[in-house]
């Protein structure tokens, strides 16, 4: 029945990693402001682009971490 030969009760510490993520994007008022800017670009917009950056890191360190278990 379970085909990835994953053990039934186990869980991984690494899928916190997702929760970390999606927390802080979901905290509007962290991110909400205009300064400091970069290279002339409002922190609101290059928080976010960074943050899909380091989201797509972790998400490759999660998957690489969990990939044999």
């Amino acid at each position: 029945m379970n085909s990835a030969g994953s053990k039934p009760g186990k869980r991984s510490w690494w899928y916190l990693l997702f929760v970390v993520q999606f927390v802080v994007f979901l905290w509007p008022p962290f991110y909400n402001h205009a300064e400091p800017y970069w290279i002339g670009i409002p922190f609101f917009y290059w928080f976010q682009l960074l943050g899909v950056l380091i989201s797509a890191v972790l998400t490759a360190i999660v998957y690489f971490a969990t990939e044999h278990e």
